[in-house]
């Protein structure tokens, strides 16, 4: 058969079929990467495109030896990946049963995206006004499972009452870091490695080195209320911003939590007298 042929034969509606067909299988896969951005899972991704390479170089150059290596990785590799990752897996699965998969449009996530910047906001000037230390910690693509499993498992949805019930002195959940996971307090009472840099003034505390020494191997957020000052703090990528006001704090966390925005609007505010000594 001729091309053209082959070209009569393909009608409009085998095109308008395919086109759809190409539109659904991305929009699948856009959801796809929407749900596992944020977890270990686009390490794996990461690690996965590696190994494919090496695997097509190995056999490329006739490395009979790795190229069986890389074979038997590829092989037995999506086995372990869904049971190291059942439970983003389970969380995918249970989206898709209560249909929230494909149902949450832009203005919704702003929405949630200001909700969860107002909560922390209003929860963290509370403590702040009332100098009850505090140690909130936020996930972003380095997964925290690790310092997760050291404190007390929560998952529960992330609210300013929450948290400020959590950090209340005497309590039993009190010392040690909250752990924000996929927008909800995944567990409390976390252990944080500390800090050992000589670079690192006298004054700042524990929860200070232990923010900071998140930050120096992951890409997490974390905020930090000074128990003696009530000043407010922020770590990120082994950056360390004291002394932080009501508005410089919500839209430093906002920007770092979700990018950057045209025009963050503080959704609360308190006063406070702020010392320099953290």
């Amino acid at each position: 058969m001729s091309l053209m042929e082959r070209f009569s034969d393909f009608t409009f509606m085998e095109a308008l079929i395919n086109i759809v067909d190409i539109l659904l299988v991305w929009f699948v896969l856009y959801k796809l990467i929407a749900i596992i951005k944020g977890t270990k899972a686009v390490q794996l991704l990461k690690g996965l495109f590696v190994i494919i390479i090496a695997w097509f170089l190995t056999k490329e150059l006739g490395l009979k030896t790795m190229y069986w290596i890389m074979e038997q990785i590829l092989t037995w590799g999506f086995l372990a990946v869904i049971i190291i990752f059942q439970p983003e897996l389970r969380r995918a699965l249970e989206q898709i049963g209560r249909g929230k998969l494909f149902s949450r449009g832009a203005l919704q996530e702003e929405e949630e995206r200001n909700r969860l910047v107002e909560s922390v906001t209003k929860s963290v000037g509370y403590m702040a006004k009332r100098r009850i230390g505090a140690l909130i910690s936020i996930e972003r693509e380095t997964g925290l499972s690790e310092y997760i499993e050291t404190g007390i498992p929560m998952h529960s949805d992330l609210t300013s009452e929450l948290l400020i019930n959590i950090f209340i002195p005497n309590t039993p959940l009190h010392d040690g870091a909250v752990i924000v996971q996929q927008q909800r307090i995944a567990a409390a009472a976390c252990y944080l490695p500390l800090s050992e840099s000589p670079f690192i003034s006298k004054e700042l505390g524990t929860r200070h080195r232990a923010a900071l020494g998140l930050s120096e191997v992951t890409d997490a957020i974390t905020v930090v209320v000074s128990e003696e000052t009530g000043a407010v703090s922020i770590t990120a990528n082994g950056d360390l911003h004291r002394n932080l006001s009501t508005e410089e704090f919500e839209a430093l966390l906002r920007k770092m939590w979700f990018g950057p925005v045209p025009e963050p609007q503080a959704a609360s505010k308190w006063k406070r007298g702020v010392k320099k000594n953290g």
